[in-house]
């Protein structure tokens, strides 16, 4: 009576869409296969397979990926079999157990978390070039700019 909205356009409404939603493999469920997600993906569940996702990664306690995971940032709080590749910063949450390289270019690791493999630092690209990092070294850690001359 007061609403205008009919009640499909309010369940419309709060629904996200586009590459802000998120996807959540539930505690109870396995997965055999790779996902592809350009939107945050959450596994409390069992996934057979590899992550590639452009947003964040988070394997909940009860997750378990038995493949490589590839985000923009991840938090690790149960057990990855895996590469584990993150653009900025990975997290290893207490009682984590991962098993498998990590690439990354920050990484936090809490004190109680178990990680086996190696682990390599990329360095993170400066905001103003699109976001995209490069694994190559600099030399003198200053970028090239264009030249300004003050008189």
């Amino acid at each position: 009576m007061f609403n205008s909205k009919s009640k499909s356009e309010d369940t419309q409404s709060s629904v996200p869409s586009g590459s802000g939603s998120a996807s959540l493999i539930g505690s109870g469920t396995s997965m055999k296969g790779d996902i592809t997600s350009s939107g945050d993906l959450r596994i409390d569940g069992t996934l057979v397979g590899n992550i590639i996702c452009s947003a964040k990664v988070i394997i909940g306690s009860g997750g378990v990926v038995e493949g490589d995971v590839s985000g923009q940032t991840a938090d690790i709080m149960g057990k990855v079999s895996g590469t584990i590749k993150v653009k900025e910063l990975l997290m290893l949450k207490s009682n984590c157990q991962v098993n498998g390289n990590l690439y990354s270019a920050k990484l936090q690791i809490e004190p109680a978390a178990t990680f086996n493999g190696q682990c390599h630092m990329t360095q993170e690209a400066p905001k103003g070039l699109g976001g995209k990092t490069s694994s190559e070294p600099r030399n003198d850690g200053f970028q090239k700019s264009p030249s300004l001359a003050i008189s």
